[in-house]
């Protein structure tokens, strides 16, 4: 579980950059609304990285620390840096939403499998909170 853990956090590092990125670089008719709409969300994740490597460290699993770490572990891709139109930007963290859905649910089968309940009980936070972004993007885009 460390290492599904520490690929966790290096991921939530590189989305939270990634989500802080569409927010300076947002553009299009909606600006308003997404601008403010993605600094809640990376707002969000920036909470989830702290609680996900406090988690570790309670559980006894040394979290990576370091740019370089992070961004070897991360399966999440950075934004291009320029100006990105918005339907561009919701498919990609759609995207990203449903790959940490699916990190954080393996995750949870492994802490219960563990008897490890703290994991378990945090992944079950990120899982609620995943599949309620994953949602309402989706009911966006009808």
């Amino acid at each position: 579980m460390k290492n599904k853990m520490n690929v966790l956090l290096s991921d939530l590092v590189l989305f939270y950059h990634k989500l802080q990125s569409y927010h300076w670089f947002v553009k299009g008719h909606p600006f308003f609304q997404v601008h403010s709409k993605l600094e809640g969300y990376y707002d969000e994740i920036k909470e989830q990285i702290d609680e996900v490597a406090e988690t570790m460290l309670m559980t006894g699993i040394k979290p990576v620390s370091k740019v370089s770490e992070f961004a070897s572990l991360s399966k999440i891709t950075e934004a291009s840096g320029d100006y990105v139109e918005t339907k561009e930007i919701f498919d990609n963290i759609l995207s990203d939403f449903s790959y940490l859905l699916k990190s954080v649910s393996e995750i949870k089968s492994q802490a219960d499998e563990e008897s490890n309940y703290l994991v378990s009980a945090k992944m079950d936070g990120l899982i609620e909170s995943y599949s309620k972004t994953i949602w309402m993007i989706n009911q966006s885009r009808l």
